[in-house]
């Protein structure tokens, strides 16, 4: 029987840590919101004394995207995704330290259940009717932002650039999405994808009343006052972005680009908005004598009060700061810092993050 539609209940992510893998795949956590598309690029020919295309034939690689939005947690799902995720004494490098070779990519598989099923309770009987299943392959991460704000639970949104997109009518014959990225072929085989849970991390989500952003490192070098929460600039969102933008790569043979590279160099921002209660005695000329990379900290603790992710942007510099004012309205100010991505063994420039997830998934 087809189905009448399809919502969020029915479905489950999943992402492997290598495109030319059949298996290895990890179900994402927490996820809010899963979009994928691709569109063809196509030239039409043309000519003298027709008025009609003669054809239209495609010179470029299709582009296909996706994007993904979950909650934030303990680190599992960045782990899934290819991050470096430190835990407590363990070695660290850089947070996206697994995403600076361009490699083969990864799949990301998009399980669809039954109508009124839930995903973590699969149906399976070929009788009955089969689930069904969407493949994106050969994703390359090409942005990661965090969104910390009074009155929202802390949310991820990742975006991917890949090289191919396909579907299966039956999830238990999944052909793997990936293409070669040698010759453009399609790789034959079937992917194996565990069933879907309703996942291991013990932290349904992470409140923004036990968030605290340490940006205190650069009091004195901003004109309002932003010390400690509690005597500074009361933070009402913070906004943490790695964009990493990719550049396609094709040549003379191949149908297919045999590479989505990075194009860097690639700098994490972060913007942080507060009400103002104080300022400093300060001076713009002064400021810009103040070069020293500082470091800023983004603390998330679960509801014990322990630290559940830990953010922590070395290298920092002071970009800009806004103030804002009028009537009916509190006085705001809105900061801007910035950090170099450096390279996996960089530890003074970059992104570092710590969970307490203890789920080894996937290295650098």
């Amino acid at each position: 029987m087809a189905r009448n539609r399809v919502i969020y209940q029915s479905e489950a992510l999943f992402m492997n840590k290598d495109a030319s893998l059949l298996d290895g795949y990890k179900q994402l956590e927490r996820v809010q919101s899963a979009n994928y598309s691709y569109t063809i690029n196509r030239q039409d020919v043309n000519q003298y004394g027709q008025l009609g295309k003669l054809d239209s034939i495609i010179l470029d690689a299709p582009t296909v995207s996706a994007d993904v939005s979950y909650y934030l947690t303990d680190g599992f799902t960045e782990r899934v995704l290819g991050f470096w995720v430190q835990h407590n004494d363990g070695p660290s490098a850089s947070f996206v330290s697994g995403h600076l070779a361009d490699g083969s990519g990864r799949n990301i598989i998009i399980l669809t259940t039954p109508e009124g099923t839930d995903a973590d309770l699969p149906t399976r009987d070929s009788e009955v009717t089969v689930n069904s299943a969407i493949g994106i392959g050969n994703c390359y991460l090409s942005d990661y932002s965090v969104d910390l704000s009074v009155g929202a639970i802390p949310t991820v949104s990742v975006s991917f650039d890949a090289l191919n997109i396909s579907s299966d009518a039956d999830a238990d014959d999944i052909e793997t999405p990936a293409i070669n990225v040698t010759d453009g072929e399609v790789i034959v085989g079937n992917c194996t994808i565990p069933d879907a849970i309703t996942g291991q991390g013990a932290i349904a989500a992470l409140r923004p009343g036990d968030i605290t952003v340490n940006i205190s490192s650069f009091d004195g070098t901003t004109l309002a006052d932003i010390g400690t929460d509690a005597e500074g600039a009361h933070i009402q969102s913070a906004s943490l972005s790695i964009p990493m933008s990719r550049s396609t790569l094709e040549r003379l043979g191949s149908r297919s680009a045999y590479a989505r590279s990075i194009d860097f160099p690639v700098v994490s921002t972060l913007a942080v908005s507060a009400i103002v209660n104080e300022v400093t005695t300060d001076n713009l000329a002064d400021i810009i004598d103040d070069e020293v990379e500082k470091t800023v900290t983004l603390t998330l603790n679960d509801s014990d009060g322990n630290v559940a992710v830990l953010y922590t942007l070395s290298g920092c510099s002071f970009d800009s700061e806004a103030m804002t004012s009028s009537i009916g309205s509190n006085k705001s100010v809105d900061l801007s810092f910035s950090t170099s991505v450096g390279g996996p063994e960089d530890l003074n420039h970059g992104v570092f993050m710590s969970g307490v997830s203890t789920t080894s998934i996937i290295t650098p």
